[in-house]
């Protein structure tokens, strides 16, 4: 799930949580006033079966309403999942926006756990026909991808060349918006995805946030122990080893063995994290020699910079 959508599902979650605990002020009110408008209790004290019912009446339920409160929540996050999984497929046919929602007949056809290969497959057997002089039928166009070039890379490639996005922007949109409420990260997310090279680099970051998320792994709970800007600039002009180390500044120990389980165990997250790394190196290039010393900080200080840290810290990035 997309960090935005993750936003929206815990949106409605909060407001499913609100709506249940209305509920159970509600009845604990109404018991309240049995107890103190009812009539006297007998002089005998009751039984161990009455005292039973009793106790059930109070507690079940307040237990009927938080089942359907788990419920709900549960199923407002399976349909942000869907939305967003809508939204992906629709991205990678490479004819729909960001956010748009898509109905389910608009879906390509298409398996999304079919390995990359495969799809990279019937695009070449398309080509074929056109070498031998066949006229293909109207299609809608797909990015050109090569055998051993990164195909989920290629599927996310977007056509129009966007807007060049100035470094403010850029710094705003790799934090990712605090919630539905921060419409100006929201704002510059937007504005800074429709620049394609800027595109591949934040949408490989939502992944391996909202991947880490979900192991609870939160960059806002791993605050960084800042680098000097100079290394910042020597890691930009490719300088590694030793005279970079202090990138690595990530030192949470439950973070750092979850990231290292996750790359060992979890093929997808380390293609995604790999690609993930691989980008943000490529964007830190050609961005920081531009900025001075107060826009790294911000920089570093972003939930994408956190990752960037975390997962170059475990992989040996930093020497």
């Amino acid at each position: 799930m997309s960090l935005i959508a993750r936003i929206a599902s815990l949106s409605n979650r909060d407001r499913i949580t609100t709506v249940g605990m209305a509920l159970t002020g509600i009845w604990l009110f109404l018991m309240a006033l049995f107890w103190l408008l009812g009539p006297a209790a007998p002089s005998d004290s009751p039984g161990g079966v009455a005292r039973l019912v009793l106790t059930m009446g109070m507690v079940l339920p307040v237990a009927l309403i938080w089942l359907g409160v788990s419920l709900a929540r549960q199923l407002a996050e399976l349909r942000a999942e869907a939305q967003d999984l809508r939204a992906r497929l629709a991205r990678m046919r490479g004819d729909a926006p960001l956010d748009e929602d898509l109905p389910l007949s608009d879906l390509p056809p298409q398996d999304p756990a079919m390995p990359d290969d495969a799809r990279a497959e019937p695009a070449q057997s398309r080509a074929e026909p056109a070498s031998r002089g066949d006229a293909p039928r109207p299609r809608a166009p797909l990015p050109k991808a090569r055998p051993t070039a990164d195909q989920r890379q290629a599927a996310l490639r977007l056509d129009p060349q966007g807007e060049s996005v100035d470094p403010v922007t850029l710094i705003r949109a790799l934090n990712f918006p605090d919630g539905p409420d921060d419409h100006d990260a929201i704002d510059a997310l937007r504005h800074a995805l429709q620049d394609p090279a800027h595109s591949r680099v934040l949408r490989a970051a939502q992944d391996v946030v909202t991947l880490m998320a979900g192991r609870d792994v939160y960059m806002d709970d791993l605050p960084p122990e800042s680098a000097r800007p100079d290394v910042w600039r020597r890691f930009a002009a490719g300088e590694r080893g030793s005279a970079v180390a202090a990138l690595g500044g990530i030192h949470n120990p439950d973070a750092l063995e979850i990231a290292t389980a996750m790359l060992a165990e979890d093929e997808i997250f380390r293609d995604t994290a790999h690609h993930f790394l691989r980008h943000f190196d490529g964007l830190l290039a050609g961005l920081v020699p531009a900025l001075d010393d107060m826009q790294i900080a911000v920089l570093a200080d972003s939930r994408s910079a956190r990752a960037f840290m975390l997962l170059g810290r475990v992989s040996g990035v930093f020497g």
